[in-house]
């Protein structure tokens, strides 16, 4: 529970990018890379709607922004604060950068790769492992999602 105490902030911080994400038409999931002194390196949102990358997931999002302020692409010292938990793509980018330890809000039990439906970041067979800890703010992070799923399939039903 310390834990999630410690993470707070930054997770307010990703919940401020998902509403960001919400309002540009995109699924409300933000992101905060932490440096080692756990100051804010970089930020992302999804950005798939409005840039029209099925790839700008803000998970890559936040992985870009902080190789390039870094002019580096070895994240090995970083945090990764996201709302929802990683999926597949962005699971392979977190491992690809490095990244030691990804902080989520809510599980994402449709196509989660942190240890719902994979668990990418923690595959013995892979080179690289990951520090999951999930479930900071989870009850608020889920809400964000569900209110706009709900929001969604009310709209298609008119």
């Amino acid at each position: 529970m310390a834990a999630a105490l410690d993470l707070e902030a930054p997770m307010r911080a990703a919940l401020a990018e998902a509403e960001l994400a919400r309002r540009h038409g995109d699924v409300p999931v933000g992101a905060v890379l932490l440096d080692a002194d756990g100051s804010v390196l970089a930020t992302g949102r999804n950005r798939r709607e409005e840039d029209r990358d099925p790839t700008a997931h803000a998970e890559v999002v936040a992985i870009r922004a902080g190789a390039a302020i870094r002019g580096d692409w070895h994240l090995d010292d970083c945090t990764l604060v996201v709302t929802l938990e990683p999926c597949v793509l962005c699971a392979g980018a977190i491992l690809a950068a490095r990244i030691p330890r990804v902080v989520f809000g809510a599980w994402d039990e449709k196509a989660g790769a942190a240890g719902s439906v994979h668990d990418l970041l923690r595959d013995r067979r892979l080179p690289h492992r990951v520090e999951v800890i999930p479930g900071v703010l989870a009850e608020e992070t889920g809400a964000v999602l569900l209110e706009f799923f709900r929001g969604r399939r009310g709209s298609e039903l008119d």
